[in-house]
């Protein structure tokens, strides 16, 4: 498993050990959700994925959430106002109880199907890291896109690549690299990689984009 998967649900917990009542009931920076949401959905979303992995090895296939996506909102509308120590609990436990279920996987194990994404054990750990990372940033407290490492940015990206509009060539141009998605017209747009990698995210860049920034297409 990924160390910086780890450090990830750390790196959360920390941010966590000075929110109190007032910051849970703050707006986070998801449209429609304060911080008691995202920290619902966070300790939600760890325990369905730890489900995912453990019924994974146990060779069978479940869905996501029981209930689809109105099941999953509906449960982070009845979590979101619960006291700051019980959210904060929570999003320990469950994550605590995924990496456990992580590192529980054998060698072999990592190619068994889920359900999740039609994907592999091995790529729910890509998707946990995506989930704390992001989510974290989302909080609005620190850190912000800017602690965001290079590999974390470029596997972002590479997740992101269908965002890219159709009929377009983007080049996303950082002081160190270049990266590329698409084609037909090309368009450049430049700035840190992290505040690129924000951008394509649908995130709020720490400091501009320059460029003619296109509408980009959906969350794959």
């Amino acid at each position: 498993m990924k160390p910086e998967v780890t450090a990830a649900v750390d790196r959360l917990n920390a941010v966590l050990e000075e929110v109190d009542e007032a910051a849970v009931r703050a707006p986070s920076r998801l449209p429609g959700w304060s911080r008691g949401h995202l920290l619902t959905h966070l300790a939600n979303f760890s325990e369905a994925m730890t489900r995912q992995v453990e019924e994974a090895l146990a060779g069978r296939l479940v869905e996501m959430y029981d209930g689809g996506r109105p099941a999953r909102d509906a449960a982070i509308e009845r979590g979101a106002g619960r006291p700051a120590e019980e959210l904060k609990r929570h999003v320990r436990e469950a994550g605590r109880g995924l990496i456990q279920a992580w590192q529980e996987v054998g060698p072999d194990d990592w190619d068994r199907p889920v359900r999740h994404r039609e994907s592999t054990v091995a790529a729910t750990v890509y998707t946990g890291w995506r989930e704390y990372e992001i989510h974290t940033v989302d909080l609005g407290l620190e850190p912000t896109s800017d602690a965001w490492s290079k590999e974390f940015c470029l596997h972002l990206l590479e997740f992101l690549r269908p965002r890219t509009p159709d009929n377009l060539h983007l080049v996303l141009r950082a002081p160190d690299l270049e990266w590329e998605a698409g084609t037909g017209e090309t368009r450049v747009l430049t700035g840190a990689l992290t505040d690129l990698t924000a951008w394509m995210a649908g995130r709020e860049p720490q400091r501009p984009v320059s460029g003619d920034l296109p509408t980009l297409n959906p969350w794959p």
